[in-house]
């Protein structure tokens, strides 16, 4: 496969009296590649790497991951994909706060059928790799911003999408975790992890990314 996410002429409205969101959008991304997209708050490119994680629909155009058009499946279909093709971090963790590190990590691969076995196997070398073993029995309300991202990101990869999607990843967290979370980005993708992260962020597009977007007024800058 050449290109892991291919978006040819897409557009997206939300209100039909104002500016599309985004508009004639074409954008590829191949295997192995780290993207930054980057432009100031309301440039649309959070409604971009929605539409990449099938969380949204375009107003017209087209969205392919992994080989499959979104745009043609079902909300369930939709949600089956994202379980093996996808990956997504947010800037605020989404963690449930009733169950512990592991067992958010786990949560994916159970709703993707992964024997329980293989999938606590799983989870624990993530958090292994991700330096946090020792609090994969910690509650979120326990555990600092920073590892709250880690158990996140963990979460995201626990089965093995090809494409992890990042959404600020470190705007919620300190400078020092914002650097430790820049560094695992950059080790996932050097370890053929293809990533897409959005951010306003210069020095983080720099240091963890291969490439950089710039969306602005919801049109990919030439």
């Amino acid at each position: 496969m050449s290109e892991l996410v291919n978006i040819r002429a897409v557009g997206k409205r939300y209100d039909s009296a104002g500016p599309p969101a985004l508009h004639g959008v074409d954008l590829t991304v191949a295997p192995g590649e780290a993207v930054a997209v980057m432009g100031p708050s309301g440039s649309g490119k959070s409604t971009l790497l929605n539409l990449i994680a099938g969380l949204d629909r375009p107003t017209e155009g087209r969205v392919e991951v992994a080989g499959t058009d979104l745009t043609g499946l079902s909300e369930t279909a939709l949600a089956r994909f994202r379980r093996r093709h996808i990956g997504i971090v947010f800037q605020f963790f989404h963690l449930l706060d009733e169950l512990t590190a592991r067992d958010n990590v786990l949560l994916p691969a159970h709703l993707a059928g992964t024997p329980r076995r293989a999938a606590r196997a799983r989870a624990d070398d993530l958090l292994d790799s991700l330096g946090i073993a020792a609090r994969a029995d910690a509650y979120p309300a326990r555990l600092s911003g920073g590892e709250r991202q880690r158990v996140a990101v963990a979460r995201a990869l626990v089965n093995r999408p090809p494409l992890l999607l990042a959404d600020e990843p470190t705007g919620a967290v300190d400078a020092h975790a914002g650097d430790q979370i820049c560094d695992l980005l950059r080790d996932l993708n050097r370890g053929g992890q293809t990533v897409v992260l959005v951010t306003h962020d210069p020095s983080l597009a720099a240091r963890c990314a291969t490439r950089t977007v710039e969306v602005r007024d919801g049109q990919v800058a030439p």
